[in-house]
């Protein structure tokens, strides 16, 4: 009978993070300073993060960064995750194919946000940081830095995207729970905000919107931080925990994944379980595909440009080349509120210009359908944001199906779904409906962005 789980020892937790930009042929742009243009340092950050997260998101040169023996520590309380062989997927599928996934969803709060929140939360108290601020999406990223606020005795503001601030409530109450304030963006309490209400009275929010009150707050705020849950080089380099681990336990397994798929937002869990195997093909030659899922309704990697732009919307943030959607795009209420950002991280970026990942859109109701039989077949109701990735790893077990090849592929199950019910009683009632981005759109924001590159 075949393994179902694959279990690493507390000790097989990586010691050190994988920098993949010390393995890239053609390192990122560098990220400019608004005002200037002129490439930014580490110096032009330390007003918006702690020291440390600064020195981490312009290293280029360093393959490996320690661990601090204090976030291992704490990862101890989840990690090392289980690698997970989807045999009832398989099963319903009728597929040749191996399907495995990385189970993320099994962290205090239910996602692989605590893999950086821990990190930028012990950097920031190790700086004497008493207060941070944030933005979150669907909530994962403010559930999770809550809870590592707390643990390193910091005071922690959450600007929650509006429409998921009512989508999703109980998100809300875990933030308030850790000992968060947690407050509806666009908000009253902020320039930024203040200014789109005026203009956008019932405007129901955007993560951009979210990272300028943030970032307004921190930056108003004595000795306050702000922290980013996606898109940075620096969250990017927390997440390859996910990877390192997935790496040994698919040795346990006896296989190696042709193909990596991950939910796509701004890039955080796909860096995190895709750039340990890419490593591989950039250092060895080593044949993978890595296929990022992202929602119809947000396609930055499929249908956006490449080209300098804001990570938020008032354009408080330094300029980041990535592939972007303008940054003032507003996104469609669907229920994936932590893959509605504009843009992707600038290493992402940088890789898929270069040809070594792919992308896939994807209509909401497909992943609500791919989410239910993964639910029906392996008893884990996903988070609408990795149900992504399984829509997309589904299309590849019924490619291999077709072709009768075998296959083995990897995805990331980045996120439970429990307290994302009122979604799935919206689909299972027949209320939700599928929203492509109109080319018209995405021209008319794109058009408004400086043509830097």
């Amino acid at each position: 009978m075949a393994t179902k789980k694959f279990i690493l020892s507390e000790k097989e937790i990586p010691q050190a993070w994988y920098n993949i930009v010390a393995d890239m042929p053609h390192k990122p742009m560098s990220p400019l300073n608004p005002a200037t243009k002129k490439p930014l340092t580490a110096e032009d950050l330390y007003p918006i993060f702690a020291e440390e997260l600064c020195k981490q998101e312009l290293n280029a040169t360093d393959a490996w960064i320690e661990i601090p023996d204090e976030v291992r520590d704490m990862y101890k309380i989840w990690r090392p995750t289980p690698l997970v062989r989807a045999l009832g997927l398989e099963k319903a599928l009728d597929t040749p194919a191996h399907i495995y996934f990385k189970n993320e969803s099994v962290s205090p709060v239910g996602s692989h946000k605590l893999n950086s929140a821990i990190a930028q939360a012990y950097y920031c108290k190790k700086q004497g940081v008493t207060n941070i601020t944030t933005e979150t999406g669907a909530g994962q990223w403010g559930a999770a830095l809550s809870l590592a606020a707390k643990a390193f005795g910091l005071e922690l503001a959450v600007y929650m995207v509006k429409v998921s601030y009512h989508q999703k409530p109980y998100r809300r109450s875990i933030m308030q729970t850790f000992g968060a304030q947690v407050i509806a963006s666009p908000s009253m309490s902020t320039k930024a905000g203040r200014k789109i209400l005026t203009e956008h009275p019932n405007y129901q929010g955007s993560l951009g919107t979210a990272i300028s009150e943030a970032i307004e707050l921190a930056m108003s705020t004595p000795n306050c931080k702000y922290t980013l849950g996606s898109v940075l080089n620096h969250v990017s380099l927390h997440q390859t925990v996910i990877g390192l681990e997935a790496e040994k336990q698919m040795e346990m397994a006896g296989e190696y994944p042709d193909v990596v798929i991950a939910c796509f937002g701004g890039g955080s869990n796909f860096s995190g379980i895709a750039f340990p195997f890419l490593r591989h093909k950039l250092r060895d030659g080593k044949e993978i595909r890595l296929v990022a899922a992202e929602p119809a309704s947000c396609p930055k990697l499929t249908k956006g440009v490449f080209q300098y732009d804001f990570g938020d919307e008032a354009g408080y943030t330094p300029l980041l080349p990535m592939y972007t959607l303008g940054h003032n795009f507003a996104p469609a209420n669907i229920h994936a509120g932590g893959l509605r950002y504009h843009g992707a991280g600038t290493i992402v970026s940088q890789l898929k210009k270069d040809g070594y990942l792919e992308a896939v859109d994807i209509d909401q109701l497909d992943t609500f359908k791919a989410a239910t039989l993964f639910a029906q077949s392996e008893g884990i109701i996903p988070a609408p944001e990795s149900s992504h990735a399984i829509a997309a790893a589904i299309q590849e077990a019924l490619k291999a199906k077709e072709e009768g090849k075998k296959r083995c592929i990897l995805f990331n199950l980045s996120g439970h779904g429990l307290i994302d019910m009122t979604a799935y009683d919206q689909y299972l009632a027949g209320d939700l409906v599928n929203y492509s981005l109109p080319d018209s759109e995405i021209k008319k924001n794109i058009s408004e962005l400086d043509k830097i590159i």
